[in-house]
């Protein structure tokens, strides 16, 4: 089967539930933005969300790449020995069992000291139900790696389906029956408690696959698997820590040059609603990645590898600028997303993120490279000089720029951790890459952007819509000619 109609077909199945997932939840975005009538409010919900993409990588401990690694030892032409992959799921996910363990008797032990540092003092009960949804999503992340890697999209896409359905009606019942708006910490509390219930339906689903585990650990494959895994959780972790520090930061340096919670929950609350909008690409980049890992993994033996991987860049680059354009050049529809306008004041830093985002997305593409050489150790050190670079720039320009240093410092670092990744795989583990369309696609869409910029045309009028989206279809159609191909060839191309 043609290699690319295999990633494309694997991005759309499997990214299919992460798709219409992030939609739906984006659908909240008007939804707690409608509810929660000051931004202060919204913004106590961001931060706590931003703490849970720092504590799943952690509890996750890098074991679902860990396990596409390790199959692909004992795979050969017949495909990979049931009971060496039962083993290496059973070891797995002991690892990460333990780490969530571990990780709940601190939070519970201290508590309260957790509430204080986060300035959520009279609101313990929210670091308790953080606490608990990360775990209860810890465990089933490796059960859905399997469905993965086994090719069940089925029941992959069905337990993700349930997860999500049952978010969104909790969600809507909690937020337009149950809350009152004079009592907004209350909201905060069904939100975490919808997420909580809708999380707990994924183990429950995939009870089957914790029924044939077993409490044997093999010490030696336990200890590889850590050494592997280490370096991608402080890879995934500073990674994490560029996406989601600045809201953390943000309310903690601006209460401590105010002394107003209420201000800097405020910058942190439009800052993050606007972040969703530019958030729009990373929809398309989590469909590709639930596919691409897996399916790069598979080639791993191919001795056309590379010729694929470039190919695949090529496209990469081309759809996310598309979508950089997309959202960009359609801001003054799509900020209505944003249901109360006291948050549109925050509409500046979109272009600039979406540009950050299509960053890390070639960087995410590229990150293939230490991964298949067993080089895990160069993805945390550009991550760690990543994050340090992010706590920097936000620690210097927030007191003075706010959350416009937070957008600024998000687009120089991925564009950083983009150029590193680049220059240490051509001496690692060389793949040339096609750098004339790298650099012609993005230009070009910079360009488009910036000359409907200079027509000075009405906001949200219907003769802006038009010439705005023509120079999508021109973008669109230089794409098509750049790669000397059309729709009918892509799809019949064997």
């Amino acid at each position: 089967m043609n290699p690319f109609k295999k990633l494309l077909g694997q991005t759309a199945v499997y990214g299919l539930s992460s798709i219409v997932g992030r939609t739906l939840n984006y659908l909240l975005v008007p939804l707690y933005t409608g509810v929660f009538v000051h931004p202060s409010d919204y913004g106590v919900v961001s931060e706590l969300y931003a703490w849970v993409a720092f504590l799943i990588v952690l509890l996750t401990f890098g074991m679902e790449t860990t396990f596409f690694r390790f199959l692909q030892d004992k795979k050969d032409e017949n495909g990979i020995d049931d009971g060496y992959k039962q083993k290496v799921f059973q070891n797995a996910f002991w690892i990460s069992t333990i780490v969530c363990l571990l990780f709940l008797v601190i939070v519970f032990l201290y508590n309260q000291d957790i509430a204080d540092a986060m300035l959520f003092s009279k609101h313990n009960e929210y670091i308790n139900l953080l606490a608990i949804i990360v775990v209860v999503d810890a465990i089933a992340a490796l059960p859905l790696a399997r469905l993965r890697e086994e090719n069940k999209a089925i029941p992959f896409v069905s337990v993700q389906f349930a997860s999500i359905a049952v978010n969104i009606i909790l969600n809507l019942f909690f937020m337009l029956v149950l809350f009152d708006e004079n009592r907004p910490e209350e909201g905060v509390v069904m939100i975490l408690i919808a997420n909580l219930i809708s999380s707990a339906i994924r183990p429950v689903l995939l009870f089957k696959q914790y029924l044939n585990i077993k409490l044997e650990i093999d010490w030696t494959m336990v200890w590889k698997m850590v050494k592997y895994s280490l370096p991608l959780v402080l890879a995934g972790f500073a990674f994490i820590i560029n996406e989601t520090i600045d809201r953390i930061m943000l309310k903690q340096m601006i209460y401590t040059q105010t002394g107003d919670l209420l201000k800097a929950q405020a910058e942190v609350g439009i800052y993050s609603a606007c972040y969703k909008l530019a958030m729009l690409v990373t929809i398309f980049l989590q469909a590709y990645r639930y596919a691409a890992e897996p399916f790069f993994f598979s080639l791993a033996n191919s001795p056309d590898k590379k010729m694929v991987y470039i190919k695949v860049m090529n496209y990469f680059i081309a759809i996310v600028s598309l979508v950089f354009l997309l959202v960009s050049l359609n801001i003054d529809i799509l900020k209505h997303f944003i249901s109360n306008e006291a948050y549109w004041v925050g509409l500046r830093v979109v272009p600039i993120l979406l540009l950050a985002n299509v960053f890390s997305g070639i960087y995410i593409n590229q990150s293939i490279w230490y991964k298949l050489s067993n080089q895990t150790k160069f993805g945390a050190y550009i991550a760690v000089v990543g994050a340090l670079l992010t706590v920097i720039i936000n620690f210097i320009f927030i007191p003075k720029y706010g959350y416009m240093a937070s957008a600024w410092a998000t687009f120089f670092v991925y564009g950083f951790q983009m150029v590193a990744s680049y220059v240490l795989s051509m001496k690692h583990y060389p793949i040339k890459y096609n750098l004339r369309k790298f650099v012609l696609y993005i230009t070009f869409a910079l360009v488009l952007f910036f000359v409907t910029g200079l027509l000075n045309l009405e906001k949200g009028s219907l003769v802006q819509f038009i010439i705005h989206n023509s120079f999508i279809i021109v973008y669109v159609l230089f794409v098509l000619k750049m790669e000397k191909l059309n729709v009918s060839r892509l799809i019949k191309r064997k």
